[in-house]
């Protein structure tokens, strides 16, 4: 689902915020590939809080199209965006996403960073150090955790004993279409998908205290997760098979029945949920619960699982 806002609807909503409004959080877009244009700009228009203040990718042309589409200049350099935001909201690839949010966080600019971190274990401790060090405010977009009914779902499961759980996640993105890109082709779909089902699973079940994967980095992988509550979880993911829809979710068990949850669509309801907690994390100065902190977690859990399958 491709999210869009027209000029007169951002016009009303410009019209209808008050003097006593605080003026909204300018977040500057760095990229504007897929994701970018269908996901990260699109939020931020949307969000009453928030407004696209500027776009920044390698490709200018693409910078200039995005930008355009929501009223935003197109910045030439990196430095000139940061000199024009109070945010960035990031949606590039990985290895770009470490070097250059190390930049925006010694530049003093809060961090909406998107998964995973890095592609290498080094490179997203490096980041990690660099917020501690900076003391920026940093948000992770795992999109699934900002939908309203899997905070239900997690709320509605929270202190009781869990004995396992399976959650699956399958795609064809890497089959062809704007998901096919370089880094997930080459690196699978434990790097791409993986922080999504660890993250969700470690949530419903307590903290990973070892985790081992099974399978082929691009076809299909088999995770198995040890809880430190005791609790044992399985994972199946895969993004090369043609299916009409993404099939995604989980299921979790207790000794007196299950719990289970579809979260295939939550990428579209966690939308404005993400929007309005960022601007209150750059508002406040304060991390969100999903932070850079929380992704240094999720990228040792896939660096360990990733190198256990060709």
């Amino acid at each position: 689902m491709v999210l869009t806002l027209t000029s007169d609807k951002l016009t009303r909503m410009a019209i209808t915020t008050t003097e006593h409004d605080p003026p909204p959080v300018r977040i500057g877009i760095v990229g504007a590939g897929p994701w970018a244009t269908i996901y990260h700009a699109p939020i931020f228009s949307a969000c009453s809080d928030t407004v696209v203040a500027g776009v920044w990718a390698r490709r200018a042309d693409a910078a200039a199209t995005l930008a355009e589409a929501h009223a935003a200049p197109a910045y030439t350099s990196f430095d000139e965006l940061l000199d024009n935001v109070d945010a960035l909201s990031f949606a590039v690839p990985p290895p770009i996403q470490a070097s250059l949010a190390e930049r925006g966080a010694r530049s003093g600019k809060a961090l909406l960073l998107e998964k995973p971190l890095a592609l290498d274990l080094e490179s997203a401790r490096s980041l990690a150090r660099v917020v501690e060090e900076t003391g920026v405010p940093t948000q992770l977009l795992l999109t699934w955790r900002y939908a309203p009914r899997v905070r239900q779902f997690l709320n509605e499961i929270s202190g009781r004993r869990a004995l396992g759980a399976q959650a699956r996640f399958m795609t064809g993105g890497f089959l062809g279409g704007p998901f096919a890109t370089p880094w997930r082709l080459e690196h699978g779909a434990v790097m791409d998908l993986g922080p999504h089902v660890i993250d969700f699973l470690d949530a419903a079940l307590g903290p990973v205290v070892e985790i081992s994967a099974r399978g082929s980095r691009r076809d299909w992988v088999s995770l198995s997760l040890r809880h430190e509550s005791g609790a044992v979880s399985q994972a199946a993911i895969t993004a090369t098979c043609a299916l009409d829809d993404v099939r995604a979710g989980a299921e979790v068990y207790f000794d007196d029945g299950v719990s289970t949850i579809d979260t295939t669509t939550m990428s579209v309801s966690a939308a404005s949920t993400v929007a309005s907690e960022f601007a209150a994390v750059v508002r406040s100065g304060r991390p969100h619960a999903l932070d850079v902190q929380r992704g240094l977690y999720l990228q040792e859990l896939l660096t360990t699982a990733a190198a256990d399958i060709p």
